[in-house]
């Protein structure tokens, strides 16, 4: 059983929270509002959970989550979360974050953008391509038949290796994109995005993608 820090109390958030405290791991959740306002979902997760600040949930952590808007992501504790693996389940959605040039020019990737402010971390796509209550109900153990498929990328093995296990863990099948400047794949109004796939149609989905 790990530790693991959450920075986001949304849907994904929360969800991935929920599955975690329920294997026995040990959650610290942050959101922008304060520890005070995460006392209803600490109580409905139990005695696994606490809630933190994004700095100390970040520093509680083995590894992290990081689930905010994309808006947000310069606000990150860099330094609590140096030398972790971190799960970036973020997309871009232009209504929320406002125009960002460099992802509408097509030129970078939102995971790319969060390993450039978390150089000294490990980041990998995770969980952004689900529906967040999809992640509490859909799991299904390994080699059921049609199992469900999630996206990962990540440019270091170690955290493609890591991911693998807990989308494992979760229920799901994985299969890998390659590095961060692909995860433009599993993104938002790309044929891979929010619908449910096993292993083979995901990657028929991800060969079918255009930027």
């Amino acid at each position: 059983m790990t530790h693991v820090g959450i920075i986001g109390a949304g849907h994904i958030g929360s969800a991935i929270a929920r599955v975690l405290v329920a294997q026995g791991h040990q959650v610290a959740i942050a959101n922008s509002r304060g520890p005070e306002t995460l006392a209803d979902l600490v109580a409905e997760l139990g005695e696994n959970a606490q809630a933190m600040t994004a700095a100390d949930a970040a520093a509680f952590g083995e590894w992290a989550v990081v689930t905010v808007p994309l808006k947000a992501i310069d606000d990150l504790p860099v330094a609590e979360l140096t030398g972790k693996i971190v799960v970036d389940t973020n997309n871009y959605y232009w209504e929320r974050d406002g125009h960002i040039a460099e992802l509408d020019e097509k030129k970078t990737t939102t995971s790319r953008m969060l390993q450039d402010r978390l150089p000294q971390s490990t980041v990998v796509k995770g969980f952004n391509h689900i529906p967040a209550a999809d992640i509490t109900t859909d799991g299904a153990p390994a080699g059921s038949p049609n199992r469900r498929a999630l996206a990962t990328a990540s440019d270091s093995q170690d955290g493609v290796t890591f991911i693998t296990k807990l989308y494992d863990d979760f229920g799901f099948d994985t299969v890998n994109v390659g590095g961060l400047d692909e995860s433009w794949r599993v993104e938002r109004d790309q044929p891979a995005y929010v619908i449910r796939q096993n292993a083979d149609e995901l990657r028929e989905n991800l060969a079918r993608a255009e930027r």
